[in-house]
């Protein structure tokens, strides 16, 4: 098994723009804010550098926002991939400027979307936060993001943005995940997995049948 990666969330304390238009007689809502930002000492005691995370970007850029699957949910997400059912909005645009980094994103007509649309007209504030996988460089009283970072949305959509760190710390950075045949899983499946495996090996099938009845209760 690879070594481990944490999932990192990220809230930006900058207020987001709301962008309502009319367009052939319907409405189209948008936001525009700061998704995220490089060489800054974040509230979480992380600092992502520039040449890491503009690489990263890059490579979003190409890889979701260009292929137009760029997508984003509401609420805080507890894994690092995007689940469609949640999805509210799509990334339209992520781009530097200065040490920041301006996103732009549309918001859609799904079930989770109508919910930011109501809410956008309500007056609500709403925040986004940036989701990705990555390991940690400790030094000078700051978390470094390594270069393994891997971006996995520019932005989810949150209600709360004074949300505690021990929320994010134990939610979202509790667990390890690995890269399994190019898919992030838990850590704990995979060695699950292999234990599984090794052992029908030694055929050990008493202990492979309770091991797997475990591995089952997990997914």
């Amino acid at each position: 098994m690879g070594y481990t990666l944490k999932l990192i969330s990220e809230h930006i304390e900058q207020d987001t723009d709301y962008l309502i238009e009319e367009k052939d007689g319907k409405k189209e809502y948008k936001i525009k804010g700061i998704f995220m930002q490089a060489d800054i000492k974040n509230r979480n005691g992380r600092i992502y550098p520039m040449e890491i995370l503009n690489k990263e970007v890059k490579r979003y850029n190409k890889e979701y926002i260009n292929e137009k699957r760029a997508f984003g949910e509401l609420g805080h997400p507890d894994g690092p991939t995007v689940n469609l059912e949640r999805a509210s909005h799509m990334i339209t645009a992520l781009y530097p400027d200065g040490k920041n980094y301006i996103g732009e994103a549309k918001i859609l007509g799904t079930p989770m979307g109508e919910i930011v649309k109501n809410l956008m007209d309500e007056g609500a504030k709403l925040g986004v936060s940036s989701r990705g996988m990555g390991s940690l460089d400790s030094k000078n009283g700051a978390n470094y993001v390594r270069n393994d970072f891997y971006l996995a949305t520019a932005a989810d959509i949150v209600a709360d943005p004074s949300a505690p760190n021990a929320f994010v710390e134990g939610i979202f950075e509790g667990k390890d995940w690995v890269w399994d045949n190019g898919t992030l899983v838990e850590a704990e499946l995979v060695r699950m997995k292999d234990r599984i495996e090794r052992r029908t090996k030694s055929r050990h099938a008493k202990e492979d049948a309770l091991e797997f009845a475990k591995f089952l209760k997990l997914l």
